[in-house]
């Protein structure tokens, strides 16, 4: 199977396009910056969509759906939100196209629109202008709802999955009628993001808020977890935002209290994206293709029959069909790969490439032996099992595979993080890459700076964090608590 990647330690950023599209997870399309999501591709964030919602729901929370195209003038009415999307919205001057006499079409000046419209790169304003109408006493409170969506953000330099113009998410908008009800909101949701990534993706994260100049455009404040990739480099895997009263004053949405007074809400926003996709590639994989958790694989159990004889497929297809029933009683998801036109070594090659967790052959020796030869992804080890219980085996195995490749990414995280005291240790330490915990004075001036001379960024700074007196890395000043440092994408 010539599917061959580059490796993590020659190319770590082909490695990763090389599995992307090899893996056949998605493509670039015609559309520069835009991508094609394949099928492979779709059933992970599928699972991810899936286990998502129900974690939303299980909170209280409904799903509803606003529109793509936002007035221009709705993102004037929140200067800080405006100032940090303008330079990323895709705006729509024109409402038909006419033909241009020379077998080609051109957009028709004179179908120019009263007003542009936006192609919502987040959706705040056309949700708290849908909110004034639905809002009017303390009964309609809390208001929960979150909607799946496409989002355009006029991103120039892209990377599958990481970095698109156009991607998929989740994006939650609650209105509450005090502030600890709103920040206890947003707090929630940055556990419920933190429980699917560690339980559900394998995946580490740190939870804690950014810093003022890394806050969401128009957040009071903003929670978020941060995972560790493989490469040293920190992703944000999930933000929520606690938004003050900034949107309900600049919308005028009120509320009558249980006293008779009028009152502004209190908001919050939150999402994650098919960025996930690139953070659980990147978390796991290795040089021969995708890792996939147990939790989030289309495929969990693939079975690969090895025969020469068109009789010997009858034989192995009669048992198979029984592990097959007995898998998916307990909820398994399994394919049988009976393939006529691609030998086993082939197979074998393919669903290793496409991350699946454990892999059965079973040939007519085995079916003599009441036995069958189990493969598992995460750690590439053989060994041949009996028949008899074989599905409550499986089951265990992939509990197992899923705990493994969580404590593998918690040990590489814990190996990459360091504590730096002074500026030299901290350039050289963030050169080789991890989260680095320092001293930082606080101010945005000192944050650029470090930014501007070593491209690493405040990825948070840890909620409930130790305090600790210290220096400032970089200026000397003094510091109350470490932050953590990293690159990032």
């Amino acid at each position: 199977m010539a599917k061959e990647l580059t490796s993590r330690a020659e190319n770590y950023s082909q490695w990763y396009n090389d599995l992307v599209i090899k893996a056949d997870l998605a493509e670039n399309s015609a559309v520069r910056g835009s991508m094609v999501i394949k099928p492979y591709g779709y059933a992970i964030w599928e699972k991810m969509q899936s286990a998502l919602d129900q974690m939303f729901k299980d909170t209280g929370h409904e799903n509803a759906y606003f529109p793509l195209f936002i007035p221009k003038s709705f993102f004037a009415k929140e200067a800080a939100h405006v100032e940090g999307f303008a330079k990323e919205c895709a705006v729509v001057t024109h409402y038909r196209l006419k033909n241009d006499g020379k077998g080609g079409v051109v957009v028709d000046e004179t179908a120019k629109l009263e007003e542009e419209l936006i192609v919502r790169p987040t959706s705040e304003t056309i949700i708290w202008d849908t909110y004034r109408k639905w809002i009017q006493s303390y009964r309609d409170l809390p208001l929960l709802i979150n909607q799946w969506a496409n989002v355009v953000r006029w991103e120039m330099r892209t990377r599958l999955f990481l970095r698109t113009a156009e991607f998929l998410w989740q994006e939650g908008h609650t209105a509450h009628a005090t502030k600890d009800e709103a920040v206890k909101e947003a707090e929630l949701i940055l556990d419920v993001y933190a429980d699917f990534a560690e339980n559900w993706m394998g995946v580490p994260v740190l939870k804690g808020v950014k810093s003022p100049g890394e806050r969401f455009a128009g957040a009071v404040e903003t929670y978020c977890i941060e995972a560790l990739m493989q490469d040293g480099k920190a992703l944000q895997a999930g933000t929520s935002h606690f938004l003050g009263q900034n949107f309900a004053k600049a919308f005028d949405v009120k509320y009558v209290t249980k006293d008779n007074q009028q009152e502004y809400v209190w908001a919050t926003s939150w999402g994650v994206s098919t960025r996930l996709v690139g953070a659980l590639i990147m978390s796991h994989s290795d040089d021969n293709g995708l890792v996939l958790p147990p939790k989030l694989a289309p495929i969990q159990v693939v079975i690969v029959p090895i025969y020469k004889k068109p009789e010997q497929l009858d034989e192995i297809t009669t048992e198979v069909d029984k592990i097959v029933k007995d898998l998916k009683a307990k909820g398994i998801s399994v394919k049988f790969d009976n393939r006529d036109t691609h030998k086993p070594g082939f197979k074998f090659a393919e669903w290793e490439l496409k991350g699946v967790p454990v892999r059965l052959a079973i040939g007519p020796r085995d079916l003599e032996n009441g036995t069958v030869e189990v493969a598992r992804r995460d750690t590439l080890e053989k060994e041949t099992l009996a028949l008899q219980d074989i599905a409550h085996k499986i089951e265990n195995l992939l509990e197992n595979i899923q705990h493994n490749i969580f404590q593998k990414a918690h040990s590489f995280r814990d190996e990459n993080t360091f504590n730096a005291d002074t500026w030299n240790e901290f350039k050289d330490r963030i050169e080789k890459g991890g989260f680095v915990w320092a001293h930082w004075d606080g101010s945005d001036e000192t944050e650029e700076k470090i930014k501007e001379e070593t491209k690493a960024t405040i990825r948070l700074i840890p909620v409930n964090g130790k305090l600790e007196e210290g220096k400032c890395i970089f200026s000397g000043k003094p510091s109350k608590q470490r932050v953590v440092f990293a690159k990032a994408y």
